[in-house]
């Protein structure tokens, strides 16, 4: 379970195809060029444990780095490709990276790096160089494509997107692994999904995301080819389908929003009858689009419930969905528990905190507060969502906790709007949260992207607000409407909402966090 076997075994197999700029990566390419790489990282000084950081696009090279830190013990940090230079560089600080690696696309980015983060002692680059920076493939050009003597398992160590503040640096315990040891993610991705030496992968989403990064390398891991979209477009989606005969896929429920709101004619053009499994995170998905997707593709999907701190997981099938709709799964790592704000948990059917008992140990890199406040008195642990579990143990969320409005003392989760507005054919996209109001403290708002903006305007605000208002209590729906030509979204699906937000509590001494 380790691409190095695979380049034993098939070594002019595909290990990763980039789909527009068409290079092809075999394993044996990927062995030899993650051992030089990892040679390099040794002749740096970097022993097991150490770490590294890369700000690097859906790049050819972005892998054999990752299987070089990998094989060589290290704690490796993929960075947002949307962040500033002080954002990105609060990271490579706090990381403790010895070791950075960006790419000459981010260039200016990279550079102003240098400046912010001194204790760097190695500075590199791929796809070109600027001052100050070594070519990553030349310097490794020098090194022995065979294997370093002493080989132990590293892993990512990955910051939370920062939606609801400062990332936080998800890390787990060292330990001393050999490189092919097995993983939840392995075992679950083989048993559940299927994945083996026969998959075609699509993935649509930046690689410096916990879920991309890490099942491209779980189908290496276990000798599939990965198909890597440098950038999403729905259609192109469709068409790499039925191009590389595509058997499994992960995604997130904004990249189904945009591929349903494609002519219908053109998504029938588009044949995706290969796909044997569809996997889908990251955000609650709104009912009506699961059922359009299941309708359309099949009982392919799977839906997953995690975090980046791999505390615990939940899966539902197609099947299991349509029958508990809405769901995001039962537990098959950790046992769920539904707390109050109290810590006392909450029977079936009750709303609260979704804790996960059992499931592995992580902590915050250097934040011991941020560490201790994502545990209970019993030592369960959460991500902050929302949610409750049914009779049968199905988990249904309902929002982060952090963007719950308090409306006159009534408690009000905003993905409940966006479940109902995201389906209007006028809407792109949308987000609803909570903005001042003199007499109940907050009231709800919704920030509308629309498919068309000439149609932006008072006309469509009050639409909209009735069409939530027949779907849902009057509570629950948006007071006013305002629009935008593009809502700040993370690629990988999570919405900056605290960006929206802050505009609208600049004024106020008393925000609501």
């Amino acid at each position: 379970m380790h691409p190095s076997h695979h380049a034993k075994r098939t070594p002019d197999k595909p290990a990763y195809i980039m789909a527009d700029g068409g290079e092809v990566v075999t394993y044996a390419e990927l062995e030899a060029r993650s051992n030089r790489i990892a040679h390099l990282f040794r002749d740096r000084g970097l022993r097991p444990g150490m770490h590294i950081a890369l700000l690097i696009e859906n790049h050819p090279r972005f892998y054999e780095i990752c299987w070089a830190a990998q094989r060589a013990g290290l704690i490796y940090t993929a960075i947002s490709t949307r962040l500033t230079a002080a954002e990105a560089g609060y990271i490579v600080e706090n990381c403790e990276a010895r070791l950075f690696i960006g790419s000459k696309a981010l260039g200016e980015v990279a550079t102003a790096l240098r400046s912010l983060v001194p204790a760097i002692e190695t500075w590199l680059m791929v796809g070109g160089t600027e001052p100050g920076f070594d070519s990553l493939e030349s310097v490794v050009a020098r090194y022995p494509t065979e294997p370093i003597a002493d080989e132990v398992a590293g892993y990512d160590m990955l910051y939370s997107s920062g939606t609801t503040g400062r990332p936080k640096g998800v890390t787990v315990p060292f330990l001393n692994e050999p490189i092919d040891a097995g993983n939840p993610l392995l075992t679950v991705s083989s048993k559940l999904y299927g994945i083996d030496e026969n998959t075609v992968y699509l993935s649509p989403a930046p690689l410096y995301h916990a879920a991309p990064l890490r099942f491209n390398m779980t189908v290496m891991r276990l000798g599939g080819t990965s198909v890597i979209m440098e950038h999403f477009d729905a259609e192109r989606y469709l068409a790499l389908i039925g191009q590389y005969r595509i058997t499994h896929s992960q995604l997130v429920p904004t990249m189904f929003v945009r591929m349903l709101k494609l002519p219908e004619a053109v998504r029938r053009a588009y044949d995706v009858s290969t796909l044997r499994c569809a996997i889908h995170a990251a955000a609650p998905c709104p009912i009506p689009v699961k059922q359009q997707m299941i309708d359309w593709w099949g009982p392919v999907l799977w839906e997953y419930y995690a975090g980046t701190e791999g505390n615990g997981l939940t899966m539902v099938n197609s099947e299991e969905w349509l029958a508990h709709p809405g769901t995001v799964g039962r537990a098959v790592v950790g046992e769920l528990k539904i707390c109050d704000d109290d810590g006392a948990e909450l029977p079936a059917g009750e709303q609260g905190t979704v804790y996960f008992a059992g499931g592995r140990e992580f902590s915050y890199h250097g934040d011991d507060e941020k560490t201790a406040s994502s545990r209970n008195e019993h030592g369960w642990t959460t991500l902050g969502d929302v949610g409750y579990v049914d009779a049968d143990g199905y988990l249904y969320l309902t929002d982060r906790k952090a963007f719950m409005i308090i409306s006159g003392g009534v408690n009000i989760y905003p993905q409940e709007a966006e479940n109902v507005l995201v389906m209007h054919p006028k809407v792109f996209d949308v987000a609803v949260f909570g903005v001042p109001n003199e007499d109940f403290g907050e009231e709800v708002k919704a920030v509308v992207q629309p498919r068309d903006m000439a149609d932006a305007g008072p006309e469509l605000a009050a639409e909209l607000i009735e069409f939530c208002r027949q779907r849902l209590a009057h509570v629950k729906c948006p007071r006013t409407v305002d629009f935008e030509a593009e809502l700040p979204r993370h690629p990988t699906g999570k919405l900056y909402k605290r960006l929206l937000r802050d505009r609208y509590w600049k004024d106020h001494a008393n925000r609501i966090l």
